[in-house]
């Protein structure tokens, strides 16, 4: 269904498996802390938190240049 939705709108698949594993990642990491949390560890539910914001970070930058490229081509020269 996603390689459907994605070839209709002429995305690249491999973009939305990226924002699908973005949000996997997320949500595990929230999950993670919100569990340490509640044991009482703040600060390695804190450090759990910042791991997963890295981890999206890095795998959102392809995401983030193809962004800049289209405006800097909508952008006149």
């Amino acid at each position: 269904m996603l390689e459907d939705l994605a070839s209709k709108a002429h995305i690249e698949l491999v973009y939305v498996e990226t924002v699908l594993k973005i949000i996997g990642i997320a949500y595990i990491a929230e999950f993670g802390a919100q569990i340490v949390r509640d044991a009482g560890q703040g600060s390695i539910a804190a450090k759990i938190e910042l791991a997963g914001k890295l981890l999206i970070m890095t795998m959102a930058i392809p995401i983030l240049k193809l962004i800049i490229e289209t405006v800097l081509q909508l952008l006149p020269a």
